[in-house]
């Protein structure tokens, strides 16, 4: 089990990423959550096997159809066992 602090800039908001990261991440098994930021990004804690890890971070370098990403930045951190991967206001 890995766990990552994932940051999405860009035009990421209103744009259905959050939604859209709940859907992949329940698809792909991951647990955690996502939030918008007040700066227009976009913040992910998420943790799961290593290969599904990966497929949702591919995933984050493109996100939703109307979302432009300019950039993710990605942190390493200990597993925190989430239960589900929840929207996070």
């Amino acid at each position: 089990m890995i766990h990552k602090k994932i940051i999405i800039h860009g035009s990421v908001q209103g744009v259905g990423f959050r939604y859209s990261a709940r859907k992949i991440a329940y698809h792909l098994g991951i647990n955690g959550f996502v939030r918008n930021l007040p700066d227009g990004s976009v913040f992910i804690e998420a943790e799961g096997h290593e290969d599904a890890m990966e497929e949702f971070i591919r995933w984050c370098h493109t996100g939703p159809s109307r979302a432009i990403i300019q950039s993710v930045s990605i942190e390493e951190g200990p597993p925190v066992q989430f239960s589900e991967f929840k929207i996070a206001f």
